[in-house]
């Protein structure tokens, strides 16, 4: 059974920091890509970072590139998003995302809320 288990949510301030952490287990994930989404009240869940589990390469979306930095850590099987100089629009409930086109195979974590305050 697929798990992925994010943590590393809370209230900060605008300018501040947090890293979030989605711990994955159940299967291997070496043909997945490993991304994260949000979604903020009232709007659409939408991508903000993804990450290759075999090849490494990254993508960010362009409201969050030069703040965020998404990484892995094989070992573990765990993926990070670091977010720095948050801004109160990030806030959101982020949700951690394993997919491979590969095996037809989609999975979601339960999400951890992010608020930052102005």
């Amino acid at each position: 059974q697929v798990q992925l288990v994010e943590s590393g949510g809370g209230l900060v301030q605008a300018g501040g920091s947090l890293r979030l952490s989605c711990a994955a287990s159940g299967r291997t994930f070496s043909s997945y890509s490993m991304g994260w989404f949000r979604q903020a009240p009232g709007k659409e869940r939408e991508f903000v970072a993804a990450i290759s589990w075999s090849t490494g390469n990254i993508y960010y979306a362009d409201s969050v590139k030069g703040r965020f930095t998404i990484s892995r850590d094989n070992a573990k099987n765990t993926v990070y998003l670091q977010m720095n100089s948050l801004k109160p629009e990030d806030t959101a409930v982020y949700y951690c995302n394993a997919e491979s086109s590969l095996v037809g195979e989609d999975y979601w974590g339960q999400g951890t809320q992010v608020t930052v305050s102005s």
